[in-house]
């Protein structure tokens, strides 16, 4: 999720684990710095673009580092704070702020290693967007009408806390709903892997992505839509080009990362893998050069990034048109 959206969960759990042990302003603030903690891998170099976009979300968010580390963090701020003898409520507030970062990244779909240093097999359930208002407002709203004081202040946190909460199991039942639409759809099709996530700041709208044996296909479905049956356009996606390039290191960890939802193309002098989870067509973020075109080809010792975003302002045009279950194509 967002950075803004991390500081907020962090600040509310940091206010709901203290309470009034402790100065509402202190537990919001240290719960806010230890809920973007994890976000500081950001800024590791790994030596190139491709391998920064994989090892973020590593060890940083893993959930044994991350207990580990609590302890010391805790015993700093109460000694900071001088309030020793709140130790144990400090610790369970930083532990907290802590592993709800990655869990809450775990429900967008880019990919976390929750599991290291046992696995380090990104996991991701991609129900909700990376920014989505519905679910950060009721956290500023509750942490912000908690720092401003009264008698009812913890349980508007809670309340900000409840709803957000709810609203990620909201973007679950969605999901499960449009993947089952999504299937039925394509009945018949031979579907090698399906992901549902949803488009942009909302859970009303969805992508699918369905891959198969010759390319891969790209549809949408609104929840206001008149009809349950989704309208698929069909791509390529570089199957002789995989073939030729998928020993190359950056092309294997990238295929792997992305649990198969990516393509290979060719554009000017240069071959592209594409991650096909974030973004739509023709636009993603995380499309990367790792050959030149020669014969054979030659692979890249260091890809370089060359991701698109399209449009902005027809872009959310047709999100909001689409959104509302207007039947128009999406910008190609």
């Amino acid at each position: 999720m967002d950075s803004l959206s991390q500081i907020a969960l962090g600040a509310a759990v940091g206010v709901a684990v203290m309470g009034r042990r402790t100065a509402l302003w202190k537990s919001a603030l240290w719960g806010a710095v230890c809920g973007t903690l994890p976000d500081l891998d950001a800024f590791i170099d790994h030596g190139d673009a491709l391998s920064n976009m994989v090892l973020h979300r590593g060890n940083s968010h893993a959930l044994f580092w991350l207990s580990l580390v609590a302890v010391p963090i805790a015993a700093g701020i109460a000694a900071l704070q001088r309030e020793r003898a709140l130790f144990g409520r400090w610790l369970l507030a930083v532990w907290l702020a802590l592993i709800t970062h990655p869990l809450l990244d775990y429900m967008t779909i880019y990919g976390t290693q929750l599991l290291r240093p046992f696995s380090s097999e990104p996991l991701g359930l991609g129900s909700i967007f990376i920014i989505d208002p519905l679910y950060t407002l009721p956290l500023l709203i509750g942490t912000g009408v908690a720092l401003a004081g009264g008698a009812r202040a913890l349980r508007w946190n809670a309340a900000g806390l409840l709803l957000s909460t709810a609203y990620l199991g909201w973007s679950a039942l969605v999901q499960q709903h449009v993947e089952q639409l999504a299937r039925q759809s394509l009945a018949g099709q031979p579907v090698q892997r399906l992901l549902v996530t949803p488009s942009p700041f909302n859970t009303v709208l969805w992508r699918i992505v369905a891959i198969t044996p010759d390319g891969y296909r790209e549809g949408f479905y609104s929840l206001l839509d008149a009809s349950p049956t989704i309208r698929f356009d069909s791509f390529d996606r570089g199957e002789a080009l995989y073939e030729a390039l998928k020993t190359h290191p950056p092309v294997a960890t990238l295929a792997a990362f992305s649990d198969g939802f990516f393509k290979l193309e060719r554009k000017a002098d240069q071959v592209l893998i594409t991650d096909l989870r974030m973004g739509q067509e023709p636009h993603y973020i995380f499309s990367f050069a790792v050959a030149e075109q020669h014969s054979p080809l030659r692979p890249l010792d260091r890809p370089q990034q060359l991701g698109s975003r399209g449009d902005l302002r027809a872009g959310l045009a047709w999100l909001w048109g689409r959104l509302r279950g207007e039947d128009i194509a999406p910008p190609r």
